[in-house]
């Protein structure tokens, strides 16, 4: 058994549920990641599974692993071709005015010797589209759903910043990094559809790190 949530589980994928804190790949100082749990995500198989896609360290839930190089180069193209459907959950700090919209912005890497890199809103970035509902709010705060688009890094994270003009609480790097014990961002559900199988739709509930901050599901 591992001790990683395992949310789906066939021939050719797992989707774990990624606990915040754990990189997906290994971080340049060292340190652990998810490929410290692979052998365990083997799970009777003779080869380590593959991460399809990337989840922030910070970020929580459903990330997709596939257990085949085949599967893998299927996957990852559904991802490339925008067939994948992606459900994030977000604590904003503040409320929005609005209960839904559409952010699009494109977006461009930048980086400094004192701030490290970061992505900004710039036109000539690369396209990006997140649509967002809000959900519930709390003491000033609301949970915002996210259904990104496309996948640029960090999409959610700067789009609540230069778009919802109010960034996820807890964001060190496009908000102040305060009110909460990580970026509070989880990926609540993914669907991602098959030629010859049923679709993988899997969902992961909110985290207890939500749930302390006034948010549940239920």
């Amino acid at each position: 058994m591992t001790d990683i949530p395992i949310l789906f589980e066939d021939g050719e994928a797992i989707v774990i549920n990624k606990p915040a804190g754990l990189p997906v790949d290994r971080p340049k100082k060292g340190g652990r990641c998810l490929e410290d749990h692979f052998e365990q995500l083997r799970m009777g198989f003779q080869r380590d599974p593959s991460p399809v896609h990337r989840l922030d360290t910070d970020t929580s839930g459903c990330l997709l692993l596939a257990r085949n190089p085949k599967a893998l180069k299927r996957f990852s193209m559904a991802f490339e071709e925008r067939s994948v459907e992606k459900r994030y959950l977000g604590i904003v700090a503040g409320v929005p005015s609005e209960t839904e919209g559409t952010i699009e912005l494109s977006l461009a890497k930048i980086s400094s010797a004192e701030k490290g890199w970061r992505m900004i809103a710039a036109k000539k970035g690369k396209p990006s589209v997140t649509h967002w509902k809000l959900i519930a709010e709390h003491d000033g705060h609301a949970l915002v759903e996210f259904r990104p688009e496309t996948g640029r890094t960090h999409q959610i994270r700067i789009h609540c910043e230069a778009g919802l003009g109010m960034p996820l609480l807890g964001d060190p790097i496009y908000g102040t990094g305060k009110g909460a014990p990580r970026t509070m961002l989880h990926a609540a559900g993914l669907m991602v559809p098959r030629e010859k199988k049923p679709a993988i739709e899997v969902a992961s509930p909110l985290p207890r790190d939500f749930a302390a901050l006034g948010f549940a599901d239920g």
